[in-house]
This record gives C-alpha cells, structure tokens and sequence, in this order.
C-alpha cells in the first residue's frame, strides 16, 4: 500500500483538501482525506504542500498516429480511399514509442483519447489510452470508446480530388445516413435470427457495420466532427433521426448557436483553440468560445488535436480559456473530469476518488500558471516521470 501525503488536494470530485493524503493499492486509490492516513503504508511520497491533482485527460487527440518528426512513414491515421470505414482501429495503427507519450507526462496528462482523423464521412474507432506503457495493448484504458463522424470540408476535400461522393455537405449526410440506415437493417436481421433461427437466416457477416450495432444501441458514441455552425445543427440533426449518443468535436462555431446547443443538451469537446485559422470553418476561431459556452451551460472538454497543439500544452489551453473568460474551476475541469465523463471513461479517470486509477500528479504551482512545471507524475499507481 501506497500513499502520497501533505498534499494541497484538487480532487476535481467537488472537494478540495488543503493538506490532505491519497491512499492507493494495486494501482487503485483507497481513500483521499484531510490530515494523514491511519493504515500502515509501505511507501509514503511527500507532496511538501504543492499541488496535487488527477491526472490530465486530453479528450480528443491523435497522439501515436501521425509520428513526430517522421512525414508520410508514420502518418497512419487517414485511410483515404473509403468515406466509410468505421471498422479501422486505432490501437492497430498506435506507435507506442512514439517521444510525445513521454512529453505527456511530463505535463501531467495521463489519459489520451486518440483515434483516426478526419478524411472520412466513418473515420474509425477511437481508443482511450493510457500514456505510459510498455506496447499498446499495456496502454489500453478503453477500445472502442467512439467511432469518429466527420461533417464539413475535410471529407469534401479528400473525395472531390478523386472525383467521388462526398463532394458536398448534403452527400456527406446522406452517406452517413445510409450507412446508419443499413446498420440497423443488419442488426435487425441478427435479432431475428437470434429469436427464430428457423425462420430467419443470419446475415452475411459485415466488420463494417457491426461495429455500429454498438452505436445504435447507445453503448458507444460518435464524435463527430464539425467545425461550422450548420454542420454542428446537422450533426445533431442526424443523431436525434437516430437517437444516438454523441459529442461534437472542434465545435468552432458552436459559441455562435450556444442556446441552442444548451436547447438540445449538446456535450462539446472544444478546440484547438491555440492554432491559426488554417482554413474557411475556422474563419470565426475565438479563444472566448470555451468560456462562451461554459457560462451559457454546455457541458465542455478542452482537446489539443495533437498535433495540432502539442499534446504538452493542454493545461496551457486550460489556461488561455480560463484567462478568457471560462471559470478556472471549469476550465480545470474541462481537461480532468469532463473530459473523462465525455468519453465515459470516468468511471476509471478524471478525478481523485476512492476506486479510480492511481493517476496523480504533483505540481509546483498552481497548474493554470504557465511557468508550473510538473514535479511528479503517477500512472497507475507507479511513479513514471519525476523532475
């Protein structure tokens, strides 16, 4: 048994603790209290009144799928001959060794939700990982944790230089539509076999749309891409035909339409927000949007879209969004807690409570103060980096 003492404790659960403790055990956290713990402990680290906080989760990255400084060779996360390819993963295509894992944590984040970008209508399947480990699999929090949808320019661009659908908002609708369409045919058809095998024969097996199965169902959501305010409206126009669970990633414009995001009860991963305007949907970028939408009551994650934005300067877009006018508690929040209950994974990450993983780290001050730097980081309940 583990236990970190002396702490000024950010739990990110409602509770903050001046000096305070975290007890853990087999990479499980035990108890979090004020003073010291009662239980004999055989390794006892010394926060010495810094900071401590859960480990920070960036809610929608690319870490491992486009090599650092590699070009084309590691650049493994747009399969760009298909608009629907929901049944690519991303732990197969996960370069582990990649040195952005290791700059991760030594800002403190802990927990990626990374996956395929955004050439296709069905991009792939995302996977939550862990940032420290000996291969993928060792990494793996959660895979699938959603499939990506991606609206807008992206798949235009892709398909209108070959010549092929989508060329258009409209067809790139359409064919998320149908797609969804034929999901639910397939689906239906295994449910009736599996009622009445006699009568109803089982269909062809279909890698592609059984993944889905788990999307009509709820039990796994899309991010779906879209940066402008119509196709933020169409995204949520199409999962309500459906009934499916999802959050808009990017949401640029979403500040733009924030009552009716609020109307709708629209959970947003915002970002990046530190990056140029680099293209049309991001003519009305704002640094302001994450405080825009916190404060109108949109539940929001804050993301780098590394590598966008380096995945190390997620707490620096903490920052900025809190220095623009989003709450600081919120915009801690937004890279801890929140970004875990977006991707549903807080049932392991995002905050310090008794049965979470043992992601800890001790800062030197304040995390949304730019000159902080991270003393240690704890994954899993083993100290992986230290200053």
């Amino acid at each position: 048994m583990k236990a970190l003492i002396n702490g000024r404790i950010m739990t990110m659960a409602g509770q903050e603790i001046e000096n305070g403790f975290i007890l853990w055990d087999n990479g499980k956290i035990i108890e979090v209290g004020a003073g010291m713990p009662t239980f004999q402990v055989d390794d006892t680290i010394d926060a010495q009144g810094n900071y401590v906080l859960p480990g920070f989760v960036d809610p929608h990255c690319h870490i491992g799928m486009w090599g650092d400084g590699v070009g084309f060779e590691g650049e493994d996360g747009n399969e760009s001959v298909d608009p629907v390819t929901p049944h690519l993963r991303a732990i197969d295509s996960i370069y582990s060794d990649d040195r952005c894992f290791v700059e991760a944590r030594e800002a403190g984040v802990t927990t990626v939700v990374t996956g395929p970008g955004s050439a296709n209508i069905l991009g792939g399947q995302f996977a939550a990982l862990k940032t420290y480990g000996r291969y993928v699999d060792e990494m793996v929090l959660r895979a699938p944790v959603a499939v990506k949808v991606a609206l807008g320019e992206n798949p235009k661009n892709i398909y209108h230089e070959k010549k092929q659908s989508p060329t258009t908002r409209m067809a790139s609708a359409a064919i998320l539509r149908e797609t969804l369409f034929k999901a639910q045919e397939y689906d239906n058809a295994i449910m009736l076999h599996e009622t009445n095998a006699e009568d109803n024969t089982a269909p062809d097996f279909d890698i592609k749309l059984d993944i889905l199965r788990s999307v009509l169902s709820g039990d796994l959501p899309l991010k779906i891409h879209a940066h402008r305010s119509d196709d933020i409206v169409t995204a949520i126009r199409v999962a309500e035909e459906f009934s499916l669970d999802y959050t808009i990633e990017h949401c640029t414009e979403g500040y733009m339409i924030a009552d009716v995001l609020v109307e709708k009860g629209v959970k947003a991963i915002v970002g990046p927000i530190l990056c140029d305007r680099s293209k049309i949907e991001l003519k009305n970028l704002d640094i302001k949007a994450p405080g825009i939408l916190s404060k109108k009551g949109v539940k929001i994650a804050l993301m780098t879209d590394h590598p966008v934005i380096p995945i190390q300067h997620l707490p620096l877009c903490a920052a900025v969004a809190a220095r623009e006018g989003m709450d600081e508690t919120e915009a801690l929040k937004a890279i801890t807690i929140y970004a875990a209950e977006l991707n549903k994974i807080d049932d392991r990450v995002g905050s310090l409570e008794a049965g979470k993983d043992a992601d800890i780290v001790i800062f030197n001050g304040h995390p949304l103060v730019v000159k902080t730097k991270v003393i240690k980081t704890i994954i899993n309940g083993d100290v992986v980096y230290e200053a």
